[in-house]
């Protein structure tokens, strides 16, 4: 059997902007001394005229991506995540959010999955604290493929857009020609009848690997990704919870706050469902190899499905 591959979204996220420069000249990115790191090098290679480094100064980078945007200019901001959604929170809230300005923010090394930079690096919170941000739209895409498809889905929507993207390669799953990317509409990888699994980002293929083991012990599992936190597909989420009767959310971040509260938001108002929130449960990372880190916080394949498991 071929190896699968693997490739992080960070710099699938760095490809896709690159490709973008060379279709749109009001492209513009910005980067806080972090190009090599965010892989927004690729693109300053091609076009270094509209690669601006902004120095470690993310909230003055905000500040100058919302002037750019007034101007009809379409500026990719981008820098860590913990930077990004955390110390720039308030420039993103007021001077991109509350204007609603057409600004993208690129977000790398995201979730424990950042390994030895440690908890201070690991952002958990950062879909939580984007999505209570009025009008701010939120993704996290799972692999190569739909993170370049969602970086083209950013430029073309108008208004603000937060993407995440991680530092750790990850298993290409949505090479198929059927795949279609949609801000807002998740995707069925697998059908199912006992629960469904809700996953997001690199937890996709984490679900993914827990049905497989699942379905050996008879358990049928029906696997969607939810690549648009929000707006989320409240209409995929009700319809699976009212096929299979159960559950379960997988997500790199914390359970407060990110795709299991978005979920749960959506079932509590329109179909009450037994859910189980897989993820970071509200406590800071640590230092380690991500796959160690991913093992331990029981967010691999092998642990997804253990809890699963135990809950159904």
């Amino acid at each position: 059997m071929s190896e699968v591959k693997k490739i992080a979204t960070r710099q699938s996220y760095g490809n896709a902007l690159a490709e973008l420069g060379k279709e749109h000249d009001n492209l513009l990115v910005l980067d806080a001394d972090l190009a090599n790191a965010t892989k927004t090098d690729t693109f300053k290679k091609v076009f270094p005229e509209r690669h601006i480094d902004c120095g470690i100064a993310e909230c003055n980078m905000m500040g100058i991506a919302a002037g750019l945007a007034t101007t009809g200019k379409v500026p990719f901001v981008s820098t860590f995540a913990m930077f990004a959604a955390g110390r720039a929170y308030e420039q993103v809230r007021n001077s991109i959010g509350y204007p609603h300005l057409n600004v993208k923010i690129g977000a790398t090394h995201a979730g424990i999955s950042v390994g030895e930079d440690g908890a201070s690096h690991q952002c958990n919170e950062d879909l939580a604290l984007m999505r209570a941000i009025p009008g701010m739209v939120v993704i996290n895409p799972s692999d190569d493929v739909e993170a370049k498809a969602a970086v083209r889905a950013a430029y073309e929507h108008e208004g603000p857009v937060y993407l995440r993207f991680g530092r750790l390669a990850v298993p290409v799953i949505n090479d198929n020609p059927d795949y279609k990317f949609e801000i807002g509409k998740g995707v069925v990888l697998r059908e199912g009848t006992d629960v469904t699994i809700i996953a997001t980002g690199l937890c996709v293929s984490s679900a993914l690997e827990a049905a497989e083991m699942l379905a050996k012990d008879g358990v049928s599992a029906k696997v969607v990704n939810i690549h648009t936190i929000k707006p989320l597909d409240e209409d995929l989420v009700v319809a699976c919870a009212k096929e299979t009767g159960k559950v379960v959310t997988v997500e790199e971040h914390s359970v407060i706050g990110g795709l299991g509260s978005a979920v749960c938001d959506a079932l509590c108002a329109k179909a009450p469902t037994p859910v189980l929130k897989i993820g970071v449960q509200d406590v800071f990372g640590e230092s380690g190899p991500a796959v160690e880190l991913l093992k331990k916080y029981r967010l691999d394949g092998e642990g997804v499905y253990g809890q699963v498991k135990a809950w159904v």
